[in-house]
């Protein structure tokens, strides 16, 4: 006689026993699946208060044409062909100043210059809170006195009292973003920080300081050229050489005029910095929910290796001696 129940039946059957058995041994220990969860969420609910608010500020930049390229090698198309006639070698490869200015925003560098230059160190490293009424920052004491402009802290050596671009130039990092439209070319600079104030003054200063850094250089490479296109042009003997040195000389003059002329020398300003009035993190609620979340899934852990505990106390061959013996 064959048996009625398939082993699919079979397995069925097996499986709603241990989904009952699951059940069971969950609401056994419901309440320390309660407990576990309850601790959690208000944990969660305290660590996600006591964080700080953060602030972002970001302005939307667009490169300018002078951004396109730059010096001898933004030339090299222009004159390129008359050059060859006259015997010189002219570069043929342009300059993204663009991208040049991004990898510049983040280079060891320029934050530094922009650190001490702007005098934002105690700003950077040292602020515990801003107070939305009155609009000032409060400093740690135990890092820096603001009373008497001097660094305090506690730290091991090699590092001193008083942080150094080492330190600080990471820390900056840690609160710029460069974010490029690669379909657009449009830039997007934001600056994270406790005071939304701070932020956004930071992000026109970033604006401003790359703009005449890069200024500085191409009016310094165009001097540098100028002299030497003089140079060669008083050695000169063709009458084409002298052309492509006079046309090499105007265009050299003519970057270090629109260089001095142009506030927006690289980028322009398509979207300004405003001061945020709403917090760019953290997200309280957030951080709420997952806490809640991995306090069941630590209790449902718990309750369950509880069991298995007690499972394997009863399996134990000293228990079951004392079972056969009764």
């Amino acid at each position: 006689m064959t048996d009625p129940n398939t082993p699919q039946q079979r397995q069925v059957a097996d499986d709603e026993i241990d989904l009952r058995e699951l059940f069971s041994i969950l609401w056994k220990g419901k309440w320390i699946i309660i407990a576990v969860t309850f601790v959690f969420a208000v944990g969660s609910v305290i660590y996600a208060l006591s964080l700080p608010n953060i602030y972002a500020a970001e302005a939307k930049l667009a490169p300018t044409k002078e951004a396109q390229g730059s010096g001898l090698g933004n030339m090299g198309g222009q004159l390129g062909g008359l050059a060859s006639l006259a015997g010189i070698n002219m570069p043929q490869g342009q300059v993204d100043n663009a991208r040049l200015a991004q990898e510049i925003l983040r280079s060891r560098a320029f934050i530094t210059n922009f650190v001490q230059e702007r005098e934002v160190l105690p700003d950077l490293m040292a602020v515990e809170s801003w107070h939305p009424i009155s609009g000032e920052v409060t400093y740690d004491y135990e890092i820096y006195n603001p009373e008497t402009q001097t660094w305090v802290r506690e730290v091991e050596p090699p590092k001193q009292p008083k942080p150094t671009a080492w330190e600080f130039v990471d820390e900056f990092r840690d609160i710029m973003n460069l974010t490029e439209d690669t379909t657009t070319g449009v830039l997007t600079l934001r600056i994270e920080h406790l005071s939304p104030v701070i932020a956004k003054q930071w992000v026109d200063w970033l604006i401003e300081d790359i703009n005449n850094e890069m200024r500085r250089r191409d009016i310094e490479e165009a001097q540098r050229s100028i002299s030497y296109i003089e140079r060669e042009l008083e050695n000169a003997r063709l009458a084409n050489t002298q052309q492509v040195y006079s046309s090499l000389l105007e265009q050299q003059t003519q970057t270090i005029m629109l260089a001095n002329v142009r506030p927006e020398y690289v980028y322009r300003v398509i979207d300004p910095a405003v001061v945020p009035e709403q917090r760019a993190k953290p997200s309280r609620a957030l951080i709420a929910i997952v806490g809640t979340f991995l306090g069941g899934f630590l209790s449902l852990f718990i309750v369950l290796l509880l069991n298995v505990i007690r499972k394997g106390n009863e399996d134990s061959p000293a228990k079951l001696t004392a079972k056969e013996s009764n």
